[in-house]
């Protein structure tokens, strides 16, 4: 069994990531260290886990001392609403959880970003501990802070994360053993973040993270346990390095910061909002999954940077053949106009002044924020992940 890695993210309040196999059967221990005082905990969880993995985590929390309420919540993007938030807060005050007591989610993104919002504005900040059951939160949403809902304004248009709070966690404990229930789909999902991360890494103290992830690929994709917590704990030390010089995402454009982060996700944002679209064209497989929209955007972002003269021309090709070899899509049909998907980025939360904002890479693991970059550039993009 590997040893479990422990990554520190230097933040206004510094907190552990715990990474390894068998953490969630410690887990009321992990917590009751934090909090030795407290007295209830709240858990929220996805009502898709296995029902044996919620089981053991309450039993741990009740073996140390807590009084466990239970908060089910469905981890479906559409659902992710201030609809959802309502119940949520209404368990947390009928269960009369104090302000040093947590709150702790379990499950992906969509519940760490439910769960954390909640535990941000519940009187006005009581603990959070995040439990990531799924590669992509373990390696990109469970850490760092961020917490949100989307916004459904009238006409049924989705704003993703348009509202939200910084509220970093008080400890994140990623147990890789979770991931083995996950669906195959989601855990190549999970990699799109993770190639993202190689993208940008250089400037992060890790330049080889992308050519090792693509060698991984086959150990990762079988679940090879020590590869688990290697490819976890490098994504978490670059991600922590970032967020550790820009927490709340408010350096300059020029200085890059935590926008960085942003790689592939303005494209993908606005390609996730389409209903339809599938990343093997069954329409069964729709809609795509947040991590085949960034895998989209990732394609879009290199052949944008090339397009500018950022990048050189062999790099969306690379960029192209590491997705496929991950199993995520690089193109999809039924994409409407390019126009309308332009129209779509330019809601995106992080414009600013109206302006479109790209992070678009280098092609030697950096990136650079692009303010307002030019709208045939774009368009060009966006026709370069079209298949009909």
């Amino acid at each position: 069994m590997p040893t479990p890695a422990t990554v520190r993210v230097e933040a206004s309040r510094g907190y552990d990531v715990q990474i390894g196999p068998g953490l969630l059967s410690s887990l009321g221990q992990s917590i009751r260290r934090l909090v030795p005082n407290a007295a209830r905990a709240v858990l929220v969880y996805d009502s898709a886990l296995p029902v044996s993995l919620v089981r053991d985590a309450r039993t741990s929390l009740a073996h140390a001392a807590f009084s466990v309420e239970q908060a089910l919540l469905q981890a479906d993007e559409s659902l992710k609403s201030l609809d959802a938030l309502a119940p949520l807060l209404s368990t947390l005050a009928s269960h009369k959880l104090e302000r040093t007591e947590p709150v702790i989610a379990l499950g992906g993104g969509i519940i760490g970003d439910l769960a954390g919002f909640a535990a941000a504005i519940y009187r006005r900040g009581v603990p959070v501990v995040q439990c990531p059951t799924t590669l992509l939160s373990m390696v990109d949403a469970s850490v760092g802070g961020k917490t949100g809902a989307n916004l459904l304004l009238p006409g049924g248009d989705l704003k993703k994360n348009l509202v939200g709070a910084f509220h970093q966690p008080h400890a994140v404990l990623a147990d890789t053993d979770t991931l083995r229930s996950l669906p195959a789909r989601e855990l190549r999902g999970g990699l799109a973040e993770c190639l993202k991360h190689g993208m940008l890494s250089a400037a992060f103290n890790d330049p080889d993270l992308f050519s090792w992830t693509l060698a991984a690929l086959p150990r990762i994709l079988a679940l090879h346990s020590e590869t688990l917590v290697e490819l976890i704990a490098r994504n978490v030390a670059v991600k922590a390095r970032v967020v550790a010089g820009d927490e709340r995402e408010e350096a300059p454009s020029a200085q890059g910061g935590r926008a960085l982060l942003n790689l592939g996700h303005t494209f993908g944002h606005a390609i996730e909002t389409l209903p339809t679209l599938s990343p093997d064209n069954d329409p069964a497989h729709a809609p795509l999954t947040h991590g085949e929209a960034v895998s989209l955007g990732l394609h879009a972002a290199a052949v944008c940077a090339v397009e500018l003269g950022i990048a050189p021309g062999e790099f969306p090709m690379r960029v192209k053949n590491a997705l496929s070899a991950a199993g995520l899509p690089a193109a999809v049909r039924g994409l409407p106009s390019s126009d309308h998907i332009l129209q779509l980025m330019a809601h995106d939360k992080k414009v600013a002044s109206g302006r479109l904002r790209l992070v678009l890479p280098k092609g030697d693991g950096t990136c650079v924020v692009v303010d307002d970059p030019p709208r045939q550039a774009v368009l060009r993009a966006i026709e370069a992940i079209r298949l009909d």
